[in-house]
């Protein structure tokens, strides 16, 4: 699996959308592409560019698989952000 820079997974707007609904949630992919104008395919899309970047994870549960924030994966972002504010 290639990385994915999370700032450019963070950028696009779809994809923000779902990690402020996995924040409050874990949830499925046809959960998520409920509140959203795009398909499911596309959802799965933006899910895998958020897997590659560490920003969530994916757990089998039966015959679905579950969504997750990975907050390890934040770490990046976080320490790259603080330098700013230390």
């Amino acid at each position: 699996m290639s990385q994915v820079d999370p700032f450019s997974a963070i950028s696009d707007p779809n994809r923000r959308y779902l990690l402020e609904e996995l924040r409050r949630a874990p949830r499925t992919v046809n959960e998520l592409a409920e509140g959203l104008p795009i398909s499911r395919p596309a959802v799965s899309q933006h899910l895998k560019a958020l897997l590659e970047s560490d920003l969530v994870s994916v757990a089998p549960s039966g015959t679905r698989r579950i969504y997750t924030i990975n907050k390890k994966g934040f770490d990046r972002v976080n320490l790259w952000l603080d330098q700013f504010w230390s």
